[in-house]
């Protein structure tokens, strides 16, 4: 049987009474809506930060050697790359298993509590030109995909990652960013140092390997900070 409509002339319904619950609910998104995109911002590349290319990043690596080297080297920083900047896409080049290149995005998400710290070259606009930068790329690109170096020598045959960003500065536009040091200026009596010696050398490492750490690296008075989340 059809229903009774106005145009009909029959009995016209009730009019529907506003649903009160669904109208909070939409009022409620007001807020709602804002904070996820807030926290959706917040899970990717830092807002405050604007990567340059040649920047240096540091943070502490929840890797099973970080402890180690923050305790041989006194510093909380034990993982550091270069940031390069390809098709708006800001990326890290570091060392790591093997040596590659990382989304900025992804690379900040391996460390401790989402902190780090991003140094720049005291005089980078002097000296982060494009040619120089062609350089340094062309640099680093000798070691894409070589292995990790677990045992810190002074080869290129395995890199680790302050050496990889140190060689490339040092390499490609003659910058030692940092003061080398020889493995036995480290504090190698620390419990947790002395275990990760025992597991890689099964005794005495040696003590007059040259090592360039992410400690020195952050400490060298040629760069400043620029950003620190």
């Amino acid at each position: 049987m059809e229903k009774p409509t106005a145009c009909s002339g029959r009995q016209t319904a009730p009019a529907l009474m506003p649903n009160v619950g669904l109208l909070e609910r939409m009022h409620n998104l007001r807020f709602v809506i804002p904070l996820f995109l807030l926290f959706v911002l917040s899970c990717s590349t830092s807002p405050d930060y604007v990567p340059r290319d040649g920047d240096i990043i540091f943070h502490t690596s929840r890797s099973s050697q970080s402890l180690a080297i923050q305790r041989a080297t006194h510093s909380p920083y034990s993982h550091m790359g270069i940031v390069y900047v390809e098709a708006g896409e800001p990326s890290v080049y570091e060392a790591v298993q093997p040596v590659k290149l990382t989304r900025l995005k992804d690379w900040e998400k391996r460390g401790e509590g989402g902190h780090f710290v991003v140094k720049r070259l005291q005089d980078a606009d002097r000296l982060l030109t494009s040619s120089n930068l062609a350089k340094m790329k062309a640099e680093g690109k000798k070691f894409q995909g070589k292995s990790y170096d677990l045992y810190f020598e002074w080869s290129d045959d395995r890199i680790y990652c302050s050496e990889l960003v140190w060689k490339i500065y040092k390499r490609a536009l003659g910058v030692e960013i940092g003061n080398t040091q020889l493995l036995r200026d480290f504090d190698l009596s620390d419990p947790a140092v002395m275990k990760k010696i025992q597991e890689r050398w099964n005794g005495p490492p040696p003590q007059d390997e040259v090592v360039i750490s992410p400690g020195a690296m952050f400490d060298s008075d040629k760069v400043v900070t620029v950003y620190s989340r």
